[in-house]
């Protein structure tokens, strides 16, 4: 029996998704992750030193999470558009990556507001395939 019902909750959630829901719940993480990064940076893109490695953390989480959704992309079913998306999740890594070594909160919002786009457009695509539908063309979660 697990002694955390909150973490019982979260393990069963994710196992009943649908693929389109996992990678909506991929997007709300690295959003999640992109937000506590972007308001430890701060305005002037000078954060305080003692939050430069909970930045740190959080970037790297949602960098992850981009090489989970690269993991996941099905090029034989996907065709261009899960080429497209491979394209775009290597350019949120670089900018990822840059704005981790140089505390840019421009780069990084520019990620942020990104993912969020995508965000929308697979939680519309989930919610469309709640039927069981194979709708999610291009994507494959495994697990």
């Amino acid at each position: 029996m697990n002694a955390n019902p909150l973490a019982a909750y979260r393990e069963t959630r994710v196992k009943t998704a649908s693929p389109g829901q996992l990678v909506v719940m991929l997007y709300d993480e690295a959003l999640k992750q992109c937000n506590i990064a972007v308001e430890l940076l701060g305005e002037g893109n000078k954060p305080r030193p003692d939050n430069i490695e909970r930045i740190n953390k959080s970037l790297v989480k949602v960098q992850d999470i981009v090489t989970e959704l690269m993991a996941s992309l099905d090029f034989e079913a996907g065709g261009d558009i899960a080429q497209n998306l491979f394209s775009l999740y290597i350019w949120f890594g670089r900018e990822l990556l840059e704005a981790n070594m140089q505390k840019d909160c421009a780069r990084l919002t520019a990620v942020r507001d990104m993912i969020a786009e995508l965000r929308g457009a697979w939680a519309e695509a989930a919610s469309k395939s709640q039927s069981g539908s194979n709708s999610n063309v291009g994507v494959n979660i495994a697990g």
